[in-house]
Formats: structure tokens, C-alpha cells, sequence
């Protein structure tokens, strides 16, 4: 299979696009190599070093012997380069990770949501449009995140995407009274987004219903928990492959910064009470679920296939409990920077991914380890200024607008002054 992994400089993207190689795979990576720009613009590096695109990819041919293609493309900017890209290429497939994927980073200023919102919502659009104009039959596998279901307490298990729901019809076609009667119907789970990168994520879904409906595009929306680990098979495998590790408050995903500040000797900070109940899946799992999504697509005119790609869900203080008992670490509360419920309870169905032979990673003293012993190997890397979150949901000032926008009215220089289409 011929499979473009958009993004796939990211840290979900690489990864991903090794493991689609591995297999035998024809993959061409799109990236403009903003995340890379976004390390400069905050000031804080993956604690791992990474390799640029290049040696990335002449270091997985020294390894594998397989080659993988790079484009540097903006989607968001560039839709006649996209769509020339697809004519070329023609693939089977197409993997789109080619988004913001930060929900601090989005809420840092009025700068950074607007290019969170135009970055992302064109990027997924841009691609959409490019599909249906080259007249190619593809299936997009976009990532997608299961905070578009929010985190408030649902009272009952949150399923994949569509919740079916009764109406009670009054009337006939014609506006007529007639006995109340039921008719079933299942619409898009409702969603709750917490943030401005939650809400394109949200938009994003509107989009894939349309051109489904509209276009018959064949397309897979996975609904993603938390990452936690760093490294996959094949990034093990040298150096050079080695994948992003961000711990810095607007990048890092919870566990992986608690295993970080853990090997560093830094205190946990656990948001608010740490009562946040969160849906979890590993590295090595994301990668093995969106192979099994590739493999079973939709039919043409099928609506969106939607599957909740995680695999537990762990409220933050018993993880943080857990990785203390385990290290030795401290925990300390600090004031959650989000508009969220200190406390939730999520229980989530996950059935597809398990049904179509996903054999889940648990969480385990020795895989955290591991990740610790990654944290602990580049601590040296480590800048302690940039833990903390300081991106606030409720700001009512300008604070935080990125370099580039200073000097500009509420950051109104816009997207074209923030780096745009990063991967994940």
C-alpha cells in the first residue's frame, strides 16, 4: 500500500511512518517542519535530540533498507502543492497527524488560537478538497483525540463517535397532529471541547461527515487517548531514530512529563486536585492501531468510521501516586491553568480496535521505567524553567504572544506569523 503520513516529522507521525515502512509500506512523509520552529519559538528542545529529516531518513535506509520519501509541504497554505502532490503520488492511503496538537500552546494568546484554528481547520479541509479533486479513490486516517467528548462525568460508557438517541415524533410530513410515536436515530456523540486545538478537532469531525456524505470519501476519524512512552520498535533500532520526548508544559503529555520530572528530581506537579480521569493508550499501540485502520476501511459511502483509540484511563493523582511509589519522586499540587472539573469519572468503549486483534499495552513499573531511564539518560538537555504550565485558560491579557507577534495588536498578525501545519 502507497501511504502518505502527513505530519510525519511529529511525534506521533515518525514513529508511525516507520512502523507503515517496516511493513512493507510505500510511505512519503509531508511536513513543513514547524514543530521544529515551535521548539525555538518556546525556547524548550525535545529532551531527546533529534536527527533532521534527512538523516532521520537516510538513517532508516542504512537499517532497513527501505526507503521513505520527504516532501516539505504546508497543507494549511498550499493547496495547489497538495493536490499536485496527491496527482503524483496517488496513494492508497493517506495518515493525517498534520496538525497543532497542543491544547496549552493553542490557549497561549489570541495569536496562537487563531493559528491553532486556521492552521488546523484548512490543513484538514486543504486535504479533503485536494482528495476529492484529483477523482482518486483514498482512505484519510486522521488522529483525532478523545477530548472532543470532554471531560466532564458522562454517567455511562462514552461509545465510538455515534450515540443513539429516541425522538418523539408529533406530527406527520404535513404538519398534521398525529399520536406520539418514536422513531430511533444516532447522531454524532455530543462534544464538550476544552480547548481551542479540542475544538478544531471537533470541526474537523463536521468536515469528515460532509464529505463522506457528500463526496463518499472512505474515512477513519481516530478518537486518541494520552501518549505515554517515547520509543517504538523501530525507532529503537539507532540513534538517529530516536522520537520526540517533550516535557514542557505546553507539549508534554502528562505521564511522560511525571516520568521526566521524576528522573530529574523535580516534584511532580499535579494540576489542581489531580482528580482528572484520562483515557491512556502507548506509543507502540497508537502506531499498531492505525495499521489496523488502514487495513479495514470504510466502503465508499459508508459514513465516518470512528473508534476510540485508547486503551485505560487512570485519574492524574494515582498516576502520579503510582510513579512516586516507584522512583522515589515527590508530588506537589499546583493550580490547574485549565477551565475543567477538578474531578470526573470516564469510562470509554473501545471495542473496534480490540475486536480487530489489538492486543493492548498496560501500563507497567517496567515500561515506566524505561521511560524514566530515557528522561534520566538526556536529563543534561533538561530546561526545569519550562515544566511549569503557564498557558491559562482564562487570560484576559496578551501575555504569552509569540515573539514574532510583538508589537502587533492582540497578536493580529495571525497565523502568518506563527509556524504553521505542525506535525504531531
Amino acid at each position: 500500500m502507497k501511504t502518505i503520513v502527513f505530519g510525519g516529522d511529529g511525534f506521533c507521525g515518525w514513529p508511525t511512518a516507520l512502523h507503515l515502512s517496516a511493513r512493507g509500506h510505500e510511505v512519503v512523509i509531508v511536513d513543513n517542519l514547524s514543530r521544529r520552529a515551535i521548539d525555538a519559538e518556546l525556547g524548550a528542545e525535545s529532551l531527546t535530540p533529534i536527527s533532521s529529516i534527512e538523516e532521520r531518513i537516510a538513517a532508516w535506509h542504512e537499517v532497513s533498507g527501505r526507503t521513505i520519501e520527504f516532501v516539505d509541504l504546508d497543507l494549511a497554505q498550499d493547496p495547489e502543492g497538495l493536490l499536485a502532490l496527491i496527482a503524483r503520488t496517488a496513494p492508497d492511503s493517506m495518515v493525517h497527524f498534520a496538525e497543532q496538537r497542543a491544547a496549552p500552546y493553542s490557549m497561549k494568546s489570541a495569536g496562537h488560537k487563531r493559528y491553532t484554528v486556521d492552521n488546523n481547520v484548512n490543513a484538514t479541509h486543504n486535504l479533503l478538497a485536494a482528495v476529492v479533486e484529483s477523482g482518486l479513490d483514498v482512505h484519510l486516517v486522521h488522529l483525532g483525540t478523545m477530548g472532543v467528548y470532554g471531560y466532564g462525568t458522562a454517567g455511562m460508557k462514552i461509545p465510538e463517535g455515534y450515540l443513539d438517541v429516541q425522538v418523539t415524533a408529533t406530527e406527520d410530513a404535513e404538519g398534521n397532529p398525529v399520536d406520539p410515536y418514536p422513531i430511533d436515530q444516532q447522531i454524532l456523540y455530543p462534544t464538550n471541547p476544552g480547548s481551542i486545538y479540542h475544538m478544531t478537532k471537533v470541526l474537523d469531525q463536521h468536515l469528515f461527515a460532509f464529505y463522506a456524505k457528500n463526496d463518499r470519501l472512505r474515512i477513519t476519524d481516530l478518537h486518541q487517548g494520552i501518549i505515554w512512552g517515547t520509543n517504538t520498535a523501530e525507532t529503537k533500532q539507532d540513534e538517529r531514530l530516536v522520537n520526540r520526548f517533550d516535557y514542557d508544559g505546553d507539549y508534554g503529555t502528562v505521564l511522560n512529563r511525571f516520568l521526566m520530572q521524576a528522573a530529574v528530581g523535580y516534584p511532580l506537579t499535579v494540576h489542581g486536585t489531580g482528580g482528572q480521569t484520562r483515557a491512556f493508550i502507548h506509543i507502540q499501540d497508537m502506531v499498531r492501531c492505525v495499521e489496523i485502520a488502514l487495513a479495514n476501511p470504510p466502503e465508499a459511502g459508508d459514513r465516518v468510521k470512528i473508534f476510540n483509540q485508547m486503551t485505560e484511563t487512570h485519574r492524574v493523582r494515582d498516576l502520579a501516586a503510582l510513579i512516586c511509589e516507584i522512583t522515589g519522586a515527590t508530588m506537589e499540587l499546583v493550580p490547574n491553568p485549565r477551565q475543567e472539573s477538578p474531578e470526573n469519572e470516564l469510562h470509554v468503549v473501545n471495542a473496534t480496535f480490540l475486536d480487530l486483534g489489538l492486543q493492548p499495552t498496560t501500563l507497567s513499573e517496567g515500561l515506566l521505567l524505561e521511560v524514566e531511564e530515557t528522561a534520566k539518560r538526556y536529563r543534561e538537555r533538561a530546561d526545569l524553567s519550562r515544566i511549569p504550565a503557564r498557558s491559562l485558560w482564562n487570560r484576559t491579557t496578551h501575555e504569552g504572544v509569540p515573539p514574532s507577534l510583538a508589537g502587533t495588536e492582540a497578536g493580529a498578525a495571525g497565523p502568518a506569523a506563527v509556524p504553521t501545519a505542525a506535525g504531531r
